[in-house]
């Protein structure tokens, strides 16, 4: 049964009514599905490409935006007010794209450059050479991120949980000297209130002198 009817249509496909069929319905079908199947990959790849290419030029944008905020902070001390409010807007704009970025460990690179900027301000009072250190490692970490994304990803964990731990330690520290602080001055106040002891008398006033009177013999 089915190797008749396999027959019958190889016989179908060779007579003519069968080749017009193929050449002028089914070849033109099958050249139009895998014409489109062609352009819909390339059109693909051409837009996953342009995405990518948008994607760089955004993050290379706001990696730029925060090394431009981070040479600011890095004289900090000298600037104006106005100045250092202009760069805090800057600063916060550039965080805020980074994190927008739809990259793995952009949030993390926001909270690390966070960190270094305000330790640049911090630094540039009286460490000018620490506040360029801190500029340097700023730079360096936010291109290697953009370069390798999973590697920079790792160090900006290992370097937020460190400075985790250590703001820890001086808040620890912080806490403790207020508590001795405050018990300093309740013993103090203590000491202020108790009485003074009994048995001691008031000190006696002055005895009071009074003219004294002379008398002058009668001669006569």
């Amino acid at each position: 049964m089915i190797l008749q009817w396999w027959n019958d249509l190889v016989q179908w496909f060779e007579s003519d009514q069968g080749s017009a069929f193929v050449t002028g319905a089914l070849v033109p079908f099958l050249a139009i599905v895998f014409g489109g199947i062609i352009v819909g990959m390339i059109a693909r790849s051409s837009l996953r490409r342009l995405i990518g290419q948008q994607d760089r030029q955004a993050k290379a944008a706001a990696v730029a935006a925060l090394i431009s905020s981070g040479r600011r902070a890095a004289a900090w001390s000298t600037l104006s007010a106005n100045e250092k409010e202009h760069v805090d807007y800057q600063t916060s704009e550039a965080e805020i794209r980074v994190r927008l970025l739809p990259l793995k460990g952009a949030d993390l690179a926001a909270d690390w450059a966070a960190h270094k900027l305000a330790t640049m301000k911090k630094n540039s009072v009286n460490y000018s050479f620490q506040a360029e250190q801190d500029l340097a490692e700023l730079q360096e970490g936010l291109l290697d991120w953009q370069a390798r994304p999973g590697r920079a990803k790792k160090l900006f964990a290992q370097d937020l949980a460190s400075w985790k731990y250590e703001t820890g330690e001086t808040e620890d520290e912080l806490v403790g000297k207020q508590h001795e602080w405050a018990s300093r001055q309740a013993a103090e106040e203590k000491a202020q209130s108790v009485p003074a002891a009994p048995g001691t008398s008031p000190t006696s006033p002055t005895a009071h002198t009074g003219p004294t009177a002379v008398t002058t013999p009668n001669r006569n």
